[in-house]
């Protein structure tokens, strides 16, 4: 089972790369972080503050694009050319297939995070003319904007397992917008006075990801690192949000027909 999936996830990754809106995402994120060094030189000072807020937030910003688009893609494309039938034709089931896509798609998120931090820190390496402790105090928050996008992965393949590829794109995105304010959710769910609508928006909050917690570019951007124990919280929070939404996804893609 193991080789089965590791097969699906190095052609999903080779499919990936092979996805010229890649390449063109990294480069703008490179040259806005280009950018931010020239804006930084104008600001007085603050150009390392800018650098990594620019960097980061278009980091998180095309990564989900990358997360929502081309995860979608990875399904539907299958689908779409019919070439489904040929892999579950061999012995393979539905679960590997989309668990095998997730990972191609993790890796190829890796590829390109590590690529925009090591762009952003050479950024800050290039303002100090010299060693700046800032190029590798925002690798905790670049880590935590990757274990983002791998819950925003596992969602865009369990809205794709049954859903359109717009839908699915647009259910994402609002996953990803709610899942940085579920805690305002939680706010507005004992504030309220009708019991119905309570237990509606807490089951909002309990079912989306709390996003809000992988959330820290402006603390990195004052050179300021998150605690080991929240790092490992946010990763265990993560690998079991990503377990149980494949599980789902699974199940429903189980039932679907192709025919």
């Amino acid at each position: 089972m193991l080789g089965r999936i590791r097969a699906i996830a190095a052609n999903a990754f080779r499919e990936a790369v092979r996805d010229r809106v890649l390449y063109n995402l990294v480069f703008f994120v490179l040259l806005l972080t280009a950018a931010a060094v020239f804006l930084g030189e104008l600001s007085g000072g603050q150009e390392r503050k800018i650098i990594v807020d620019l960097g980061l937030s278009a980091m998180l910003l095309f990564g989900v694009f990358i997360a929502i688009f081309v995860g979608i893609g990875l399904v539907y494309k299958e689908i779409e050319r019919r070439t489904v039938y040929a892999i579950f034709a061999k012995p393979v089931g539905r679960g590997e297939f989309l668990v095998g896509k997730y990972f191609g798609l993790c890796l190829t998120l890796l590829v390109n995070v590590v690529a925009m931090g090591a762009g952003i820190s050479l950024a800050l390496l290039y303002v100090r003319r010299g060693w700046d402790p800032l190029a590798l105090q925002i690798w905790p928050a670049i880590l935590l904007i990757y274990f983002e996008l791998t819950i925003l992965t596992g969602v865009a393949l369990f809205f794709s397992s049954f859903s359109s590829p717009a839908l699915s794109a647009l259910l994402t995105f609002f996953v990803f917008i709610i899942g940085h304010f579920s805690a305002d959710l939680k706010t507005l769910a004992t504030s309220l006075g009708s019991t119905a609508a309570r237990l509606f928006f807490r089951t909002i909050y309990y079912a989306l990801p709390n996003l809000a917690t992988y959330s820290f570019i402006t603390p990195a951007a004052h050179g300021q690192m998150p605690s080991s124990a929240s790092m490992v919280a946010a990763l265990l929070y993560a690998l079991a949000y990503v377990v149980v939404i494949l599980a789902a996804a699974t199940l429903i893609f189980n039932r679907r027909n192709f025919k």
